[in-house]
């Protein structure tokens, strides 16, 4: 059953969710500025420049907490992980904290199909899994680029830091939570997941947002269905936890959403 929405009062904190960055985070200190929020929660393919921590410092300094999860560009350089690790105690990956007093679930990373798509049986459980069935494959000479001699990152090959692993996704079985962000989408977009829908009704979330695709699409349609709000938000858009647009999304403004 769905659960009633908070009801917003003068004293309730204001959290943000952020649509894909991709490196700008102009947008994001004039939200602190003008807007005072509690929190900032990144919905992934943040590409920041410079160490995450650093880039969040100003915020801070305003008492506006800065939060994340990682989305699929975010492993595209070495850099760029390295850079969102400077702040990793608020990677909300795989885990449930409470931001600002809410209790926020985060699901960061992609669905690949090397592997395992989740509408099948899972082809591997667990990055080491994953690895050792590499290893058995992988007869070239040592001198050659092979798929475990790429840039790897604590072990783990960059690309696949942010692959969702069924571990990490069952890991979040049987918690609890008022709101769930991931990078994926829900079965209501075009690209979406009904394993997104699981995990959220496992939650017993209100709502879910999520980034990825650039677009904030209207699904209040779905609300009946899904047992919960779902709100994709745009290229650098931002939402509050009520799903009010604070900034439209880029490709939204040009597409007259």
């Amino acid at each position: 059953m769905e659960r009633a929405p908070h009801a917003r009062g003068r004293d309730r904190p204001l959290i943000l969710f952020a649509g894909d960055v991709h490196g700008q985070f102009g947008h994001l200190d004039a939200a602190v500025r003008d807007l005072r929020p509690q929190a900032i929660v990144l919905l992934g393919d943040i590409q920041a420049p410079l160490p995450l921590a650093e880039i969040a410092a100003p915020w801070e300094a305003h008492g506006t907490e800065a939060w994340f999860i990682p989305g699929n560009h975010d492993s595209g350089s070495e850099a760029h992980w390295r850079h969102l690790e400077s702040l990793k105690g608020r990677n909300l990956h795989g885990r449930v904290m409470s931001v600002a007093g809410v209790r926020i679930a985060g699901l960061g990373g992609v669905f690949r199909g090397e592997v395992g798509d989740p509408r099948q049986a899972a082809r591997y459980a667990s990055y080491r899994a994953y690895a050792a069935a590499l290893r058995g494959r992988d007869h070239r000479r040592a001198s050659e680029p092979g798929p475990l001699r790429d840039a790897a990152v604590g072990g783990r090959l960059l690309k696949h830091l942010s692959t969702i692993f069924p571990e990490e996704y069952e890991a979040l079985l049987g918690q609890q939570a008022d709101i769930l962000v991931t990078h994926e989408a829900p079965s209501c977009h075009p690209y979406g997941f009904p394993a997104i829908d699981a995990l959220a009704k496992a939650l017993s979330v209100n709502s879910l947002f999520h980034g990825h695709h650039h677009d904030c699409r209207d699904y209040r349609a779905w609300d009946q269905a899904l047992g919960f709000r779902a709100y994709g938000v745009g290229l650098r858009g931002l939402l509050d936890q009520d799903g009010v647009l604070r900034r439209a999304g880029e490709k939204d403004r040009e597409r007259g959403r």
